[in-house]
């Protein structure tokens, strides 16, 4: 035996055997698909079928997945954006060709803008009518292509185990995202025996997207450690990387290890308890005056923005950025923001490093993972200093300037205020009211969703937010008509829990079909609208900009001011969903409870003012000595 052979049959003895691939019996390309959605664990799927999909729906039928039929294709996208966020699972949404993929697009978009992993599967025409402009035919590959974190166009039956698999890997790992899968229908028809891959083998064949563990470098982690143990004012603020990765725990560890103040961005709300010690809430726009100052320092309002910022005391002289991206609703002017400060910006995705702030030590890794790590070196050397003159100042700030309203007289005399109170002024009900209520009736136990504008804002600042992913919202986008859908979905996902969509009349009005889904589907979201007739965010900029000239947001009838317009009662109702509308602040507190207490969908339109402003209000762009924060 030559020395050639006994060696390769010495490989051959020693050789793991080869695991042969998992062979399906022959099925349909529809069947293939929702198989494949089953083995990613998908348990519900919010689709509106057509021409293009409704063989898919046929294998749906079939199929252990619960088929929600939404009564648009928005509020499909949005509710299972809502399943989305409230579990960290990818939320599976469908619509058919055309009209029905572009009308996903907004929740698409949405899901880029906050990280939010979700699958819009599209029908499509047949192959040898793509181009062609067939009946609802639409490139929605070409439409989205800016805001996916990938997508794919099946061109043939037996990738369909492949694209579903990776769709599911590249939709929830690193900075979650949105993928879309556009499915030909003429795929869907044909047969084939699918050939089922591992996740192992789907890493393999993704070379440019997976990566080794995005972990900090030990040095940039030690280099953090030494800026910690040096400076006097730290502030931790962190954003929806925490809640995303799952990091939660670490960050209120290393919080209390280091006794460093925390706030957080709108999508980081619930990342640190709102209740701890701690936190001082959330900062930006319309975020706590004392969050503000503590990470800019506390200027002198000026009566211009041209005027010099005359600094009245420091803000943060280290800023640890765990999760963020400096969205300019938080930073306001970029090169103004903390500009005393060293920056540590820490984020899994690396081209938001120096993107709109520049760091002083950017670090590309998992937060959970460099928290945890970080944790270990505080054990190893803890902190000794424990900030105590910056958390007095803190505390000063937190006691001058709380969020806080009062009932001024344009709001007493006010549209349905004077209409209706008819001298009973007391008995007006703010909007910040109703969110404080609520916040002290459910003892902060609630799941939260709003649609976009002032309700948003006050559903931050007065319902105080212990757990990750208890607060859900469009952040980046700003999407109204996103709260009623996304509770629908938040509470397909916890069924055992109080979901509320705070919600103004505007946004809801904007998909308020779903009232349709809830009902039918007997999923039981409740919603309060905090109904002011108007745009009440765009009011506030025209009141601040314009001197108050109204350009179209108004939402009542012009011809009979002194109704509630639409009549959300009678609407509701035609839908078989109970409604009820409170005018009087006597009236409220029963109002909740009875909406609270029911098993069904149920909705509070709660008549308010529209002359309340958001207050802390940073104009636009503008910095912390121009915010206004005294109510």
């Amino acid at each position: 035996m030559s020395k050639t052979t006994e060696i390769a049959k010495q490989k051959s003895a020693t050789a793991k055997p080869r695991v042969r691939a998992e062979v399906g019996p022959a099925m349909l390309g529809r069947d293939i698909f929702v198989q494949a959605l089953e083995r990613e664990g998908v348990e519900v799927i919010f689709a509106y079928p057509g021409g293009a999909s409704m063989e898919i729906h046929q294998s749906l039928t079939t199929s252990k997945i619960r088929t929600i039929l939404p009564r648009h294709e928005q509020g499909g996208s949005f509710a299972a954006e809502g399943y989305a966020r409230a579990t960290g699972k990818a939320g599976v949404c469908m619509g058919t060709s055309g009209p029905g993929a572009t009308n996903l697009v907004t929740a698409i978009a949405d899901a880029y803008m906050d990280s939010c992993p979700l699958i819009a599967i599209t029908g499509q025409v047949s192959q040898a009518m793509i181009g062609r402009g067939a009946f609802q035919e639409t490139d929605i590959i070409g439409v989205t292509l800016p805001i996916v974190k990938h997508s794919y166009l099946i061109t043939d039956i037996n990738d369909i185990p492949r694209i579903v698999k990776e769709a599911f890997y590249i939709a929830q790992s690193g900075r979650p995202g949105p993928v879309v899968l556009d499915f030909p229908k003429n795929i869907q028809q044909q047969k084939t025996q699918p050939v089922w891959p591992t996740l192992e083998e789907i890493k393999k064949g993704l070379p440019g997207y997976t990566q080794p563990d995005l972990k900090a470098d030990d040095i940039a982690l030690n280099e953090i450690m030494g800026l910690i143990e040096k400076a006097e004012r730290p502030v931790i603020y962190c954003g929806g990387g925490i809640i995303t990765s799952g990091a939660a725990a670490e960050l209120k560890k290393f919080a209390e290890a280091t006794n460093i103040p925390v706030t957080t961005t709108i999508m980081g709300v619930g990342g640190f308890p709102e209740t701890h010690p701690l936190s001082l809430r959330w900062l930006g726009m319309h975020g706590s005056a004392s969050a503000n100052w503590a990470v800019n320092g506390e200027y002198e309002h000026r009566k211009t923005f041209d005027d010099p910022m005359v600094k009245l005391k420091d803000g943060a002289d280290l800023l640890l950025a765990f999760g963020v991206r400096f969205d300019d609703r938080v930073t306001g002017k970029f090169e103004e923001f903390c500009k005393n400060g060293t920056i540590v910006h820490v984020d899994i995705d690396a081209s938001e490093l120096n993107k709109n702030r520049k760091a002083h030590l950017p670090v590309v890794g998992d937060i959970k993972d460099a928290l945890t790590r970080l944790n270990k070196l505080v054990a190893k050397r803890p902190i000794t200093k424990r900030h105590t003159p910056w958390l007095a100042q803190i505390a000063e700030w937190q006691k001058k300037a709380p969020f806080a309203y009062r009932i001024t007289s344009e709001i007493a005399n006010s549209d349905h205020m004077k209409d209706h109170l008819g001298g009973q002024e007391n008995e007006v009900i703010l909007q910040q009211m109703v969110v404080e209520l609520l916040y002290e009736m459910t003892k902060g136990e609630a799941y939260i969703t709003t649609g976009v504008g002032q309700h948003q804002m006050w559903a931050g600042q007065w319902y105080k937010y212990k757990y990750p992913r208890q607060f859900i919202t469009s952040a980046g986008l700003g999407s109204m008509g996103y709260g009623y859908p996304a509770a629908l979905g938040v509470k397909v996902a916890l069924p055992d829990k109080q979901v509320i969509d705070i919600d103004g009349d505007g946004s809801f009005l904007m998909n308020i079909q779903e009232l349709a889904t809830a009902h039918i589907e007997k999923i039981a979201a409740k919603a309060i609208i905090l109904n002011n007739q108007h745009l009440g965010m765009v009011v506030q900029w025209e009141d601040n900009f314009f001197e108050g000239n109204r350009g179209h947001t108004y939402l009542g009838d012009p011809d009979h001011r002194a109704q509630i317009y639409p009549d959300y009662v009678r609407v509701c109702n035609s839908f078989n969903v109970k409604c009820e509308r409170v005018m009087y602040k006597k009236d409220l507190r029963a109002a909740i409870q009875r909406m609270l207490d029911a098993d069904e969908p149920y909705v509070l339109d709660v008549v308010t003012p529209y002359s309340t402003h958001v207050i802390p209000f940073i104009p636009a762009g503008r910095t912390v000595a121009d915010m206004i924060w005294k109510p």
